[in-house]
């Protein structure tokens, strides 16, 4: 939490008061769910589900044989119905899972008068709307530690009072979660942890196979840092404080070091073939939902990813600082 003048309010809860942060997350959950309904809608006019047709076990649908397949490729038993010959299609497998994670760590209930809700708001209502979007176009999705995958139409629901009565957590990104082989990963957070910490993390998801996208959620002031004057910055996380006596005469180095930051974030993500995405709480959520689906579905560049935002930043803390 930073005090920069009454222009600019703050809220970040001190560790003894996340119990009943948490509390108010799950009272606001209804909201939160109708905002997700809202964006899914909103979202789903006029594009498509990412189910097609390739190797797996599960039925997709039946088609018309066409001249010059195998013989062996036509389902008697439904071409016996008329005079047509049809194909059994299965659905293709690589498309089957999508996890989705959450960070429900206390930095994540951190906002400004400058943005309409809180990141962990803007997180679940991201969270909810992928799962009733995706589920949709037929896929399974599992909220990691919380819903097993599935792809039953009452799961926004389910993935609603499971992230409701969730606790607010210092967990790093989940390399124990379940990941089959041809599972997509979803995380959202703001991922200001030590970048010591976070990159063995996204490797290590990252080598089993799993093909990710990291959705980084920030208040606008973490980025531009628009502060002066005596001014006291508090990590909730550890409890740190730091007093800048004047902030202006320190945010060109802020800024620079979190512009370093970005690029080795940027780096490693690059590197093991995952998209990333920054977005900002006082910009509509539509977007960055409008972003993952164009990558789960295939299209779109992953390198203009980026694009979403004009750039990232960090909150004003320095353990997260050390490692940029």
């Amino acid at each position: 939490m930073a005090v920069a003048g009454p222009e600019l309010v703050l809220t970040a809860p001190d560790s003894k008061d996340l119990g009943r942060e948490a509390s108010a997350l799950s009272a606001r959950m209804p909201d939160l769910l109708m905002q997700a309904r809202l964006v899914s809608n909103t979202v789903a006019h006029g594009i498509h589900g990412r189910r097609r047709a390739g190797p797996g076990e599960t039925f997709w649908q039946f088609r018309r044989f066409q001249s010059g397949e195998p013989a062996r490729r036509v389902d008697w038993r439904r071409s016996a119905r008329d005079d047509l010959l049809y194909v059994r299609e299965k659905e293709w497998e690589a498309s089957h899972t999508v996890w989705i994670w959450i960070d429900r760590s206390p930095s994540m209930y951190f906002s400004s008068s400058l943005a309409p809700c809180r990141k962990i708001d803007r997180a679940v209502v991201m969270a909810l709307a992928l799962t009733d979007l995706l589920i949709r176009g037929g896929e399974r999705v599992g909220i990691v530690g919380l819903l097993r995958p599935t792809a039953q139409r009452h799961a926004l629901e389910r993935a609603a009072v499971a992230i409701a009565r969730a606790p607010v957590s210092d967990d790093s990104l989940p390399d124990a979660a379940p990941f089959g082989r041809f599972s997509e990963f979803i995380a959202i957070g703001d991922f200001l942890e030590p970048l010591s910490d976070l990159e063995p993390a996204l490797t290590g998801i990252a080598a089993r196979r799993v093909h990710g996208h990291l959705a980084q959620v920030l208040d606008p002031v973490e980025e531009s840092f628009p502060f002066a004057g005596r001014t006291e910055f508090h990590d909730a996380a550890s409890g740190l404080e730091f007093v800048a006596g004047r902030a202006e005469t320190v945010r060109e180095a802020y800024l620079g070091r979190m512009a370093a930051r970005r690029r080795r974030l940027k780096a490693v993500t690059d590197r093991i073939g995952w998209s990333q995405l920054i977005h900002h709480t006082d910009r509509p959520a539509q977007e960055p939902i409008l972003a993952l689906h164009a990558r789960l579905s295939g299209g779109g560049d992953p390198r203009s990813f980026g694009a979403a935002s004009a750039s990232s930043g960090n909150r004003p803390r320095q353990d997260a600082e050390a490692d940029a």
